[in-house]
């Protein structure tokens, strides 16, 4: 080998995987009427946060329905972060994550007829970025703010395997984990 240039072999190569998490979780969802256990895993991969990883499984348990799923994350970029799609496999509701951009949206908007989005950021500064932007339907545009206090308080218990009672009752967010109930609100914020 020359002097100065370095040679890496495939075996040398580390790849970084996702991490699996399983949930088995009782939601009680009082304001919608659904009372359902959920089983589910969830991939997090590399690039995504545990803050964003909570806000995807909150948003699964608070629109869970008939048909719900979660995409492959960063392996499809064009499709939703969740979605529930019909018996014909017809999308119904596009269920993104996090502070997307005003095109995700409109795309999104244009894609399916009801378009949610979860946001574990401030409300504000997501609000702030899509105030005048060109989103289709854009009065449609339901955006969901999670209490902070509620994401950090699930991420310090977050665990490979994670056992949850999920109650949801005017908006309140109650989440008993490990003998501890983390509580917070989510807000709904119109897209001005």
């Amino acid at each position: 080998m020359p002097r100065g240039r370095y040679w890496i072999s495939p075996r040398d190569v580390v790849t970084l995987t996702a991490t699996i998490y399983h949930f088995n979780i009782q939601l009680a969802d009082v304001d919608r009427g659904v009372y359902e256990p959920l089983a589910f895993r969830v991939a997090c991969q590399p690039s995504e946060t545990e803050e964003y990883l909570m806000s995807r499984v909150l948003a699964y348990c608070l629109e869970y329905a008939e048909g719900i799923g979660f995409s492959k994350g960063i392996a499809e970029p064009d499709v939703p972060a969740l979605f529930v799609r019909d018996l014909t496999g017809a999308l119904t509701v596009w269920i993104d994550v996090g502070a997307p951009d005003a095109a995700r949206l409109h795309k999104a908007s244009k894609a399916s007829p009801r378009v949610v989005l979860y946001t574990h950021r401030e409300p504000r500064h997501v609000l702030q970025a899509l105030t005048g932007a060109r989103i289709h339907r854009a009065a449609d545009l339901e955006l969901n703010a999670i209490d902070r206090v509620l994401i950090d308080g699930l991420v310090a218990r977050l665990e490979r395997r994670n056992s949850w009672e999920l109650s949801v009752t005017e908006r309140h967010v109650y989440v008993a984990v490990g003998g501890v109930t983390v509580d917070g609100d989510v807000t709904r914020f119109v897209v001005p």
